[in-house]
Order: C-alpha cells, then sequence, then structure tokens
C-alpha cells in the first residue's frame, strides 16, 4: 500500500445519495408531487427533498410511502438493509479498519480527549455538537462505536502512546461532576502498563502538533501509517516520504509534553483545583 488515501468530509454517504435519487425518479415516474408524498408520509417538504438530494438518511417511513404510492413493487423498501447507521463518520471508515488490527498506536490530540479515552459522557456531548446534527439513530450507534472500540486497551500486547494539549483537560464539555468523571477516566488509563499518556502544558508554545491532531499506525506487518484529520475530512498516509514526516512530527511533540509521571501529577492537580 503506497497510495494516499483522503476522504471529504462534506457529502454524504454514497448509500443516501443513491437512495434518496431513486425515491425521486420512481416518485417522478408514477407522477406523484414531492408535496404528496411528503403529506402522504407525514414529514416536511424540506425533509422529503433533504432525503431525495442524499443530505439525509430515507427514513423507513419514507421509503414504504414512497413504495406503496409509485407501485414500486417492493424496490425502494429493499433499499433499508444498505442504510443502516454507519458506526463511523465516512471519512475515517478506511482508518478504522486498520486501528483495530494495530500492534502500536501514537496518538495526538490538540482538540479534544482522543476517542479510546473518552466517557460516554465526553461521547454524547462531542457528537452533540456536529455540524450538520446527526439524526437520532446515527446518533446512538455512533455513541455505541466509539464506546466498543475502548475494547482495544485491553489487549495488552498492544502499545498506546497518547499526547493530549493541556488546555483541552481544562475545558468543560458538560458539568463539573462530568467533567472530574473524564479526568479520573484518563488516570485509570494511564495505569495500565500498555499505555502511556502524557500532557503537553500550553507554556510550550507554539510546536509541530499545533498543525491539527495526528496518529501513527504500526501494523502486524510492522509499517506504519499515518492518519491526520481536518475539518475537511480525513487522510490515511501510506507512502514512506510523508509518513517519515508525520513521524518526526510525533517524535517532536513527544519529546516536548510532559512525561507520564508529571501528566499523572498535571490531571491529579486539575482534580484537587476544583
Amino acid at each position: 500500500m503506497n497510495a494516499v488515501t483522503t476522504h471529504d468530509n462534506s457529502r454524504p454517504p454514497m448509500q443516501w445519495r443513491y437512495c434518496g435519487n431513486q425515491i425521486k425518479r420512481w416518485r417522478q415516474r408514477a407522477g406523484v408531487s414531492r408535496e404528496e408524498l411528503a403529506n402522504e408520509a407525514g414529514y416536511g417538504l424540506d425533509s422529503v427533498k433533504k432525503m431525495e438530494q442524499g443530505f439525509r438518511r430515507p427514513t423507513p417511513r419514507a421509503l414504504q410511502v414512497a413504495d406503496d404510492m409509485c407501485d414500486a413493487q417492493g424496490m425502494l423498501v429493499a433499499a433499508l438493509g444498505y442504510l443502516q447507521p454507519e458506526k463511523f463518520a465516512s471519512y475515517s471508515q478506511e482508518y478504522m479498519g486498520y486501528e483495530a488490527e494495530a500492534v502500536a498506536l501514537s496518538f495526538y490530540q490538540p482538540l479534544y480527549v482522543p476517542g479510546l479515552l473518552q466517557t460516554e459522557e465526553y461521547v454524547r456531548a462531542v457528537l452533540s455538537a456536529l455540524v450538520p446534527p446527526l439524526d437520532a439513530e446515527t446518533f446512538e450507534e455512533r455513541v455505541s462505536a466509539r464506546l466498543e472500540r475502548q475494547a482495544l486497551l485491553a489487549h495488552e500486547r498492544r502499545s498506546f502512546s497518547f499526547v493530549i494539549e493541556g488546555e483541552v483537560l481544562r475545558r468543560r464539555f458538560s458539568d463539573d461532576a462530568a467533567w472530574r468523571r473524564q479526568l479520573h477516566r484518563l488516570l485509570e488509563v494511564a495505569e495500565q502498563r500498555n499505555v502511556s499518556l502524557q500532557v503537553m502544558p500550553s507554556d510550550r508554545g507554539l510546536h509541530p502538533g499545533l498543525r491539527g491532531p495526528l496518529v501513527i499506525l504500526e501494523t502486524p506487518e510492522h509499517k506504519h501509517l499515518a492518519y491526520a484529520e481536518s475539518q475537511a475530512g480525513g487522510a490515511l498516509y501510506a507512502d514512506s516520504e510523508r509518513v517519515n514526516v508525520a513521524m518526526r512530527r510525533r517524535d517532536m511533540i513527544v519529546g516536548e509534553a510532559m512525561c507520564p509521571r508529571d501528566s499523572v501529577q498535571f490531571i491529579t492537580k486539575l482534580l484537587e483545583e476544583r
């Protein structure tokens, strides 16, 4: 694998777009207006429009009503099996496949607590802040999937390294009790022998990590990959030049951060201050 894989976070899933287009085609073929379909299904006109354009996942109700009104004879309802909520954002799905098999992972996160370390309360807060918002079913699927990922930490033969910006740990995402539970979760994980947790204090000034989140993965074949995210989506790098640059940045970040012992003390002090 030598290619660079990038994913645009701005486009809805292909399944949504294809299914929505089929609803539109069947509706037009049957001479059914969008208004008639919306009224019969009990949805607003804009909701049906977004489904047809692929910006909203077609609901079972919309598919069933469209199938009946357009005499599609089950062709539209058959799409339900392909419209299950995605466990992960489309741009990160390839990365998730490699993460599940990696023997070593190194994370730098300047914006959030890394997903593998988040409490359920934190997960819900992060996903609630997404724009556009997730529909309720997808939201719950994403929450469950993120929490399920955390089982990776129990594999003692895999190693995990985390560097988190100190200001991330100060940011309240909910009430004080939820914030404290998140910090206790970090201290709990930091006790594991296969985990290294470091805090990057704000007094370190500017450093290479501030360009955005970064993950370095080592595959079972001992090849290295790099994954980076931005507001536009995510990119998984496999070519040696890009990966080597990412690894050098990772090494500089780790070198600038507090050692694991001092990082635990930093988190403990945050808890004692409140």
